[in-house]
């Protein structure tokens, strides 16, 4: 561990430091911090616009993630959801944590040809689709790691950044993308990143992918 002085915005120094990084770890709030706010701007910008993982860690969690505090890790089939949960497993063999991963199901399955309304299909058919699709991508990174205790837990909700705060107030940690399946591409930090960093009862570990990263992904 080395230490420096810079001077610099915050948030910018961080950015640019973040290129050379492979983690950025930042507080909730800072000096300048509102008491109404759980992130304040320095976090915020930093997990939007980092080239690395960024770890928002909650001023009240005086420890990390330990086997009775699970890790909660968003998966949704993107490439940064994919990234999420190698980082997560990673996280939970190194403090012997349980991993929960939640695969929020909003989308109608394809079979579906009525309306296309909340409703409208069989919520048994979503959530099978959903534990399938779950399970897949977790078996997919899951192989290296035989000694964790993985949950799978398909949920169908309309919110997902609601369904995860929920589930971050037993965790010792929540991982995500960046930006998830339903991105848009001019945005930098998705709403459900955005919603954990602001409102989760633990720290967040926002993901994002280097370009290598993308590389490996479209190779």
């Amino acid at each position: 561990m080395w230490s420096a002085f810079i001077v610099g915005g915050p948030a910018g120094v961080l950015v640019d430091e973040s290129r050379s990084a492979s983690l950025v770890v930042v507080g909730t709030r800072g000096l300048g911090g509102f008491t109404g706010l759980l992130a304040g701007s320095v976090s915020t910008q930093v997990a939007s616009h980092a080239d690395c993982p960024v770890v928002v860690v909650r001023a009240d969690c005086a420890t990390g993630p330990g086997p009775q505090a699970p890790i909660v890790v968003g998966v949704d089939g993107s490439t940064e959801g994919t990234l999420a949960l190698r980082f997560a497993l990673d996280a939970a063999a190194a403090s012997a944590a349980r991993l929960i991963a939640i695969y929020v199901c909003q989308t109608i399955p394809a079979a579906n040809l009525g309306p296309t309304t909340w409703g409208s299909y069989e919520p048994a058919q979503a959530e099978e689709e959903a534990r399938r699709l779950l399970a897949e991508q977790v078996a997919g990174c899951a192989a290296e790691y035989p000694q964790l205790v993985i949950e799978c837990r398909p949920v169908l909700s309309l919110n997902p950044g609601e369904t995860l705060v929920d589930a971050s107030r037993d965790a010792g940690l929540v991982v995500v993308g960046s930006r998830g399946r339903g991105g848009f591409a001019g945005l930098l930090l998705g709403s459900t990143s955005h919603t954990l960093i602001h409102h989760a009862h633990c720290s967040v570990a926002v993901i994002h992918p280097h370009p290598t990263d993308q590389q490996d992904f479209a190779g």
